[in-house]
């Protein structure tokens, strides 16, 4: 099984579940082989290339999943340069899409997301969803068996990139998310593998289904709570849905092209539409990996206490 996007945190947990299961040879490619996540996991078995990623490099692509049964896609989301501006992310899955059938693989699995754009008939602006989203059905066009799986909200993102602020009694949690709304969460780094080693290892059962990952659905007023009783810190809500709020709590994000309107999208469109389309099956992950984390468990298993940490090291 070839994995790209090998050390992003659903391809970290995919190659080590593989690993583990000891029923597949796992080929990680990352751009960078000896940073000291791709050590990790040569020491644990997976073969670890070099790929950038770039577009037009075909050839590449194909030599790298030659003799691989199934690979495991993921397309990094690229931050647009403005609203509504296009990025590379498209062209980059379709690629690596054709490289695999090319390179004869039998299974793809792709991390996908809604099509925000078709949902809401190009009401609402959310590029690594939307993008995910045509990249999956163009992936369901080629001559190749195909399964999807669509992350929910990553708790590692409030730790990462929306982590909470001290203030003179308590830590301040700014959600870009309302108080009450409940959405699905999950943890990338013990989730994914699972999910993908229940799909790979049953290919047929499996083929053409869009499955979601999933946690626990939690409102950030529950977020909030559940920190302060594991943690004992006290700890308070605070609003970032919405631009102006958002950027009250993060005016950093303005400098970042257009990834303000992205979050902002983002969060209206699943507060307004659900973050999963109608009719997939919520209970999917839960019931085949039934220890799949909560948010409680997740502190437990973490032990954050509400410092800002990067999980790309």
């Amino acid at each position: 099984m070839t994995l790209f996007g090998a050390l992003s945190k659903q391809g970290r947990s995919v190659a080590r579940t593989l690993l583990e299961s000891g029923r597949y040879r796992v080929r990680a490619l990352t751009r960078d082989r000896h940073s000291p996540l791709a050590k990790a996991l040569a020491l644990l078995g997976a073969e670890v290339k070099e790929v950038s990623p770039e577009l037009n490099q075909r050839q590449h692509l194909v030599d790298l999943f030659s003799d691989s049964w199934g690979v495991f896609l993921m397309t990094p989301g690229f931050v647009p340069d403005a609203s509504r501006a296009e990025t590379h992310e498209q062209t980059l899955g379709k690629q690596l899409a054709d490289a695999a059938v090319e390179a004869g693989v039998k299974h793809i699995v792709f991390s996908s997301l809604e099509n925000v754009e078709k949902i809401t008939d190009g009401a609402l602006w959310a590029p690594h969803f939307t993008d995910k989203g045509k990249i999956e059905a163009y992936i369901r066009t080629l001559p190749v068996s195909s399964t999807f799986i669509q992350m929910a909200f990553f708790y590692t993102n409030v730790l990462e990139y929306y982590p909470p602020q001290s203030t003179a009694d308590c830590l301040a949690f700014p959600l870009y998310l309302p108080e009450d709304f409940r959405a699905p969460f999950v943890d990338p780094l013990t989730a994914t593998g699972p999910a993908v080693l229940e799909i790979i290892d049953n290919p047929e059962k499996y083929s053409g289904m869009t499955l979601p990952v999933i946690g626990e659905f939690i409102s950030p007023r529950e977020l909030v709570e559940t920190f302060s009783r594991v943690t004992g810190r006290k700890a308070v809500y605070r609003s970032a849905y919405g631009r102006e709020a958002l950027l009250q709590y993060f005016p950093a994000f303005a400098a970042q092209g257009a990834v303000v309107d992205e979050i902002t999208g983002m969060a209206e469109y699943a507060v307004k539409y659900g973050y999963f389309a109608e009719g997939r099956d919520v209970e999917w992950s839960r019931k085949m990996n039934p220890g799949s984390l909560t948010w409680e468990a997740f502190l437990k298993n973490s032990n954050w206490r509400g410092e800002s940490l990067s999980f790309s090291r």
